[in-house]
């Protein structure tokens, strides 16, 4: 099935140039999957220099994880897969097997004149090719090692693997996602995007910049040790503090909010749409659309702290009055009134959107495999350095010989004997 093709509006994001405010940095990315790649894509966005690390011949995992693929040209193999392209924007792929004594010492050598180094793999894994912090800080005391697991370096669990589903489960997210169980269809859901590796990315982001600018203040690096299982539980937000709070375990309630009534998704003559009442005001003011005015004088519920308790009561009702209207009608009525609502679009709506079109939320960039290859934008906006989109995700080892031979000073002859020794992948991982 051919890519959907999809206008975007040009943004004011210099893409040929890079003006980002992280322009003149280096990150190594010894990541795959999904945390520590989009840590190293929002930086590359940023302006940061990424060269991602991956191992000849197969390279990040998310390479095969489809379909769906690219076409290749010769449509005799699966292209690159979505997934890898969602991540990877704005990097260049180094193949180097660092299983071997050579390629350690290339990677070592490129970690002392980065920046930066994100990795992901298993507690000690990197320390037996003496590519650890204490290693590598030797070497180059200003690095930034930010290392991404399921459970941190210490504590019982430290060795074991993490997953985004595991630490969804673990995590408590999914206690909170779906329908109660006594509902048909109740029971736990994960979120359906792999929302704690995607935090955790965000979190290493976020905390590299704020090493960085320690860096700037006191010339030292450090070492970040950044959990899956931590940044779930960190971003419970207001349903750990519920708990914490009222020692009451907060339990799944679909669409609703557990403190804010009504807040959840209505089904209408038609359709849904969510319904997202934040103050008394605008309960006020939907009490009048739906025909119910004496609901915002009833003690049950003119105050959220009321509609909340008596939740049971009162979602009934409004449920029988959205289901008189259709969508359009009710967002049309809704939105004259200032009352939040929105309807419940699904990918080719959103992206069918005016709105994200306006915002350019859809960049398109050329690929080896497609001519223009439309990648989701960074949604940040920076009104003097802004975001650049300069390079398509990169076929593995695309970029071996350029950056060994620009950051290393290797020549042809000794990349060749490298390549030949299984050390290193060149031009696509061939």
């Amino acid at each position: 099935m051919p890519l959907v093709q999809l206008s975007s509006t040009a943004l004011p994001c210099g893409k040929i140039g890079v003006n980002g405010p992280l322009k003149g940095y280096r990150v190594l990315e010894l990541s795959r999957i999904l945390a520590g790649p989009w840590a190293g894509q929002l930086l590359a966005d940023f302006g940061a220099e990424v060269i991602k690390i991956e191992r000849p011949g197969s390279g990040d995992d998310t390479r095969r994880w489809g379909p769906p693929f690219l076409n290749n040209v010769d449509n005799e193999r699966p292209g690159e897969s979505a997934y890898f392209l969602s991540t990877n924007r704005n990097k260049r792929s180094v193949a180097i097997d660092f299983s071997k004594p050579e390629g350690q010492r290339l990677v070592a050598e490129m970690a002392g004149q980065s920046d930066v180094l994100i990795e992901n793999f298993k507690v000690g894994t990197l320390a037996r090719y003496g590519l650890d912090y204490a290693s590598l800080s030797q070497r180059n005391p200003a690095l930034v090692y930010c290392s991404i697991t399921g459970f941190g370096q210490t504590g019982p669990y430290a060795e074991h693997a993490g997953y985004d589903a595991a630490v969804q489960a673990m995590g408590g997210l999914m206690s909170l996602t779906g329908l109660p169980d006594d509902q048909p269809g109740g029971g736990p859901q994960k979120v359906g995007v792999a929302v704690a590796d995607l935090m955790a990315g965000m979190y290493a982001a976020n905390a590299i910049q704020a090493a960085l600018i320690h860096r700037q203040q006191t010339g030292r690096g450090q070492y970040i040790d950044l959990a899956l299982f931590d940044t779930q539980i960190a971003w419970l937000a207001n349903q750990a503090s519920n708990y914490l709070v009222s020692g009451q375990v907060p339990g799944r309630q679909g669409s609703a909010h557990p403190n804010i009534v009504p807040y959840q998704a209505f089904a209408t003559a038609d359709g849904h749409l969510m319904l997202a009442v934040g103050n008394d005001a605008q309960f006020a003011r939907f009490a009048r659309l739906a025909g119910h005015e004496g609901w915002a004088t009833d003690a049950r519920f003119s105050e959220n702290r009321a509609r909340v308790a008596h939740r049971e009561t009162l979602v009934p009702m409004i449920s029988e009055a959205m289901a008189a209207r259709s969508t359009q009608d009710w967002l049309a009525k809704l939105r004259a009134a200032g009352v939040p609502a929105a309807p419940i679009n699904n990918l080719a709506d959103v992206f069918a959107d005016p709105q994200v079109e306006a915002r350019g939320m859809v960049q398109h960039l050329p690929h080896p495999q497609h001519p223009e290859l439309p990648t989701v934008a960074n949604p940040v906006r920076f009104s003097e350095t802004p975001v650049s989109y300069r390079r398509a995700p990169p076929l593995l080892g695309a970029d071996t010989a350029d950056v060994l031979e620009q950051v290393l000073g290797l020549d042809r002859s000794r990349m060749e004997d490298l390549e030949r020794d299984g050390v290193i992948g060149m031009e696509g991982g061939a």
